[in-house]
């Protein structure tokens, strides 16, 4: 088996050189991104550099109690980056229903993964654990970021016909069905579609790690269709749940619109 080819300093800088033909772009056109293109592009070396440090500090020390502490880490991360990703105003109920909903559905999928699809022992093993977990935590993010503003501008902007709805005598659940219905299939279209094209039009990139790292294309696979379906279902999970409890935050007791 042929062993994994490291890249040098210098071959790390020379990638750089795509950021910099983006800004090129931008400032050619006009387009006023630079100051995020560099920001992004810094956050993002150093966040992975820390990252990189962390965990091979945990892999060395396999321990039940620095992986859970990392993945409570993620899971927050991501649910504040939920709330920074929306543009508008979110409610404390809506803030707390995000929280819940987050936490559920990719708690859920990712225990379901390691127990029964892996079956990893020790269960806490931190090579598997976290990389499954991030990746599952990941997409549920962008799925939920989805739902919310898809939700929030629905429940906005429909506003109209979700008032007349209810004073025709409809409940708040059946006035705001197509709404809900409308964010959850946003929600899941882009991990769908990314199903489509995987294999064929892009190798994702779980698949492209293993195989760079000399394991067997097939073996590779298992474990990507596995972690795809995991995602799918956690996605699902996580939207299904925001959607549902999400579009009650609009309401007040007495059952009318408090936006």
């Amino acid at each position: 088996m042929d062993s994994v080819l490291n890249l040098n300093l210098w071959q790390m800088a020379s990638a750089y050189i795509f950021v910099l033909v983006l800004l090129a772009i931008v400032k050619i056109k006009g387009i006023s991104r630079e100051k995020e293109i560099i920001i992004s592009t810094i956050r993002m070396t150093l966040q992975l550099i820390l990252t990189g440090y962390i965990l091979s500090y945990i892999f060395q020390n396999s321990n039940a109690f620095y992986t859970i502490f990392f993945m409570i880490l993620m899971e927050l991360f991501a649910i504040y980056n939920t709330f920074k990703r929306v543009k508008v105003e979110l409610s404390k109920q809506m803030k707390f229903t995000i929280g819940i909903s987050m936490i559920s559905g990719t708690l859920i999928t990712i225990l379901y993964f390691i127990f029964v699809v892996l079956r990893l022992v020790p269960w806490f093993e931190p090579r598997y654990f976290i990389p499954i977990g991030g990746m599952i935590i990941g997409n549920s993010m962008t799925g939920i970021s989805l739902g919310v503003t898809k939700l929030v501008d629905g429940m906005t902007n429909k506003r109209d016909l979700v008032e007349m709805a209810l004073m025709l005598g409809a409940t708040p659940k059946a006035a705001s069905k197509s709404i809900v219905d409308s964010a959850f299939d946003s929600s899941i279209l882009p991990t769908i579609n990314s199903m489509v094209g995987m294999g064929i039009v892009f190798l994702p990139g779980m698949m492209t790690g293993q195989i760079l790292s000399g394991v067997s294309p097939f073996t590779a696979i298992e474990y990507q269709i596995a972690i795809m379906l995991g995602i799918l279902g956690s996605v699902a999970l996580t939207v299904i749940m925001f959607v549902q409890l999400g579009y009650k935050t609009f309401f007040n007791e007495e059952d009318q619109l408090n936006i």
